[in-house]
């Protein structure tokens, strides 16, 4: 079994008189993390969100009622709970009205979740965010040389747990979990009229993976106007399919201030939704796959190993760029991603000339390590 970095950060938050949230895509291990560890413990109680007769139960519920129903049942987790009508009172009653039992929901979407939590659970939560299996816990998993050989095939079928555990069986899989999970929350929101619209949208970001987006242009693309295309990124979003990044700019008014790139999440969620599994020595995209993964991988690093530091991407008018600027403790420090450590890259005088201070490094497949570990 491959251990997840999350597993001891909410063992050591377990009766500290707090709820723990749980969020991230579906099927991406946040059930399995959590039987990892209570496993079919008799004083655990599992309610799933997604059955009618659990949404039902929370409906009309009373704090008289719930103790009847928990029993003796020390920890209780619902899964699922974005789909539990006002799931943050319903969750703000159990730690209020029972102190000693642990609570811990899971939700695959934020959109619900975190925008029915937030005020209710003011100060009685502990939130995290789980993402696909990581690149540094595969290392940790089976070692630093084995994870490197196993890049190029990452980059193409990418983390998700049942992907990485049935070798020889990725496409398929990658097919069930974009067919199937992937636009279930989305879809299941009232006032998606138009799926068909929905699945262009993110064929064409796809296929932009690493470039500027533009709402407008998206919007033409895929039969949408902007107000509509930038409503479905952010539900996007909030479902942890893709992200966005901002752009770096302080000093130059030629610097972009206001643009953005997005990124998926995942590398195999991406090619699947272009019905592109080809290896990469046979593929033209293979800059942006490795993009994709270097940034996505990133992000996960960061978010686990609690480093709090602001990161963009910068670009000018005249179109000089870096990938990836990082800012910590005031100093920032610009990143170039190259698939191969023999691609030339150095950083722009003007961005030198502009935050003289500022540290440049490139990252390859070869030096990954030191950016993701």
């Amino acid at each position: 079994m491959i251990d997840r970095f999350l597993t001891e950060k909410i063992k050591a938050k377990l009766f500290k008189g707090k709820a723990i949230i749980l969020t991230g895509a579906r099927q991406i291990g946040k059930t399995t993390l959590l039987k990892s560890f209570f496993g079919s413990d008799e004083e655990v109680l599992w309610l799933n969100g997604d059955e009618v007769d659990v949404q039902e139960l929370f409906s009309t519920i009373s704090a008289t009622r719930l103790k009847a129903i928990f029993g003796q049942k020390k920890i209780i987790v619902i899964d699922e709970a974005q789909r539990i009508k006002d799931i943050g009172l319903r969750l703000k009653l159990i730690t209020d009205s029972i102190p000693e039992v642990q609570l811990i929901a899971t939700g695959s979407s934020a959109f619900e979740l975190a925008n029915h939590i937030n005020e209710p659970l003011t100060g009685r939560k502990w939130e995290y965010k789980m993402f696909p299996i990581s690149f540094s816990e595969m290392v940790q998993h089976h070692g630093l040389l084995e994870e490197k050989r196993l890049i190029p095939h990452r980059l193409v079928y990418g983390y998700y747990p049942d992907v990485i555990v049935n070798q020889g069986n990725e496409v398929e899989l990658l097919k069930q979990l974009s067919d199937s999970y992937l636009y279930k929350d989305i879809l299941a929101w009232e006032q998606i009229q138009k799926p068909d619209k929905l699945l262009k949208l993110l064929q064409a970001l796809a296929f932009q993976v690493g470039s500027q987006v533009s709402f407008n242009e998206l919007g033409q693309l895929c039969g949408l106007d902007s107000k509509t295309v930038e409503k479905y990124i952010v539900l996007l979003e909030q479902t942890y399919v893709i992200f966005r990044l901002s752009s770096f700019s302080r000093n130059l008014r030629n610097e972009l201030k206001n643009s953005k790139k997005i990124y998926f999440y995942d590398n195999g969620i991406r090619n699947a939704v272009i019905a592109n599994f080809n290896q990469i020595e046979n593929r033209a995209d293979v800059g942006a796959l490795w993009e994709n993964f270097v940034v996505s991988e990133r992000i996960k690093f960061l978010n686990y190993s609690d480093k709090w530091v602001n990161y963009w991407y910068w670009r000018t008018k005249e179109q000089k760029e870096i990938d990836w600027v990082e800012e910590a403790n005031g100093q920032l420090t610009a990143f170039e991603f190259k698939w191969s450590a023999l691609a030339k890259a150095k950083l722009p005088q003007l961005f030198l000339k502009t935050y003289p201070n500022s540290q440049f490094k490139v990252i390859s497949k070869e030096n990954i390590d030191e950016f993701l570990l």
